[in-house]
């Protein structure tokens, strides 16, 4: 008979690729090198609590994924975190802080299953903002281009 991985093994792992991804990007202009600077850092240590996450619920650590989810929030609160001024990313910034407590209530309940789903959840909170940054990012060059251009 075969066995069938579980589907929170599977949104556990598509989850964490995508964290991954999003993390190395949201503290670049484009053209500009990943390191070093400063919100880059910052969100490498982000990237580090979200691994540690991870860990807590492979191993179902229950105490780490509580430390770890509060760390998240903490750093959701610091200045290096508003990479942006705009209502958007600041309702960005409270649902990710929202999944995040989310995800400590689970595991304060021992409950893995809803812990790992939180998990995905603030996975997927991280790629939608980082998403949205990279978009005003962009629109920005783009209009800082035109008036170079216009300027000329």
């Amino acid at each position: 008979m075969k066995k069938r991985w579980p589907m929170a093994a599977i949104l556990l792992t598509l989850a964490g690729g995508a964290l991954l991804a999003s993390v190395a990007v949201v503290g670049q202009q484009p053209g500009e090198d990943l390191e070093p600077n400063r919100v880059g850092k910052f969100m490498r240590a982000k990237l580090e609590h979200a691994e540690r996450l991870l860990e807590g619920l492979t191993t179902e650590d229950f105490d780490m994924l509580v430390r770890e989810s509060q760390a998240l929030v903490l750093l959701s609160e610091a200045a290096e975190w508003q990479v942006l001024e705009t209502a958007d990313y600041a309702a960005e910034s409270s649902e990710f802080r929202r999944a995040a407590d989310g995800l400590k209530k689970a595991a304060r309940d021992k409950n893995l299953d809803a812990a790992a789903l939180r998990y995905v959840d603030l996975t997927l909170k991280c790629v939608h903002c980082h998403k949205y940054v990279r978009s005003v990012r962009l629109a920005n060059l783009n209009d800082d281009r035109r008036r170079r251009d216009a300027a000329e």
